[in-house]
């Protein structure tokens, strides 16, 4: 998805989300079996569940960093089987395999429904890097009103368009009710514009996008584990394909 786009999609109708995970895998299902895998410890005094930092691929990562299963997930803000995803595996996934230090997780945010995405996607890093997954947590839970509240004013969403870039998200976040649903959650309004102010950061999370895109992920969710893309979509799925992997 080109940068120079993305103000546009939100005048135009959503496209259908993928409710599963990209089907071109290594293997029947992407997963190489693997013995049981002892647990780790964490470093005195520390959880690895607590332990969380911002990648330099966009992300941000749980977990044991040397962890011997490492799975990333590409997933979109706007997409409901991502939201389910969150509501279903999050809390057993820290509490199962990233507190034995066995798994990592990284969350990095696929662009695939452009403005809306790409703002959320600042401002859920627009705080400490803890608070991005649970930030996306939140807006997954209420991914209704969120969209019924940002598609609500199309007219309005075009004219940002005339904007100077500086000014365009700021804007949009004003229009769409983002600054409030932020607000609410511990990111002040003035610290929101002036993250959506900084465009150069926008514009280094759309071409991080691409670059996701050109490397085959083209769905949400997506996971990959130690670098193979996984036949899932779910943690009914991805639960079992772990466990197979050695995180038992």
């Amino acid at each position: 998805m080109k940068f120079s786009r993305l103000l546009s999609l939100p005048l135009l109708a959503l496209a259908p989300l993928a409710l599963a995970a990209c089907g071109e895998t290594e293997g029947a299902d992407g997963v190489v079996a693997g013995e049981a895998l002892p647990a780790i410890a964490a470093p005195a005094g520390t959880k690895w569940a607590d332990t969380v930092i911002a990648t330099p691929e966009g992300g941000y990562r749980i977990g044991n960093p040397d962890a011997p299963l490492k799975l990333v997930e590409y997933g979109s803000l706007t997409c409901p089987a991502c939201a389910r995803f969150a509501a279903d595996g999050i809390e057993p996934l820290k509490e199962k395999y990233i507190a034995s230090g066995r798994v990592s997780f990284e969350f990095r945010s696929f662009l695939i429904h452009g403005p809306l995405d790409l703002a959320l996607t600042r401002l859920i890093g627009c705080s400490t890097p803890d608070a991005a997954i649970p930030l996306a947590d939140q807006v997954w839970a209420n991914l209704g009103p969120i969209q019924d509240r940002a598609y609500a004013d199309q007219a309005a969403l075009g004219s940002t368009n005339s904007l100077p870039e500086n000014e365009r998200f700021v804007r949009y976040g004003e229009i769409t009710g983002i600054y409030e649903f932020f607000a609410a959650r511990g990111i002040s309004e003035d610290q929101a514009r002036t993250c959506l102010s900084d465009f150069a950061s926008l514009e280094r999370l759309a071409k991080l996008s691409e670059g996701y895109s050109s490397d085959g992920i083209n769905q949400t969710p997506t996971f990959v584990l130690n670098g193979r893309k996984l036949d899932s979509g779910s943690w009914e799925q991805l639960e079992p394909q772990l466990q197979r992997a050695g995180a038992r």
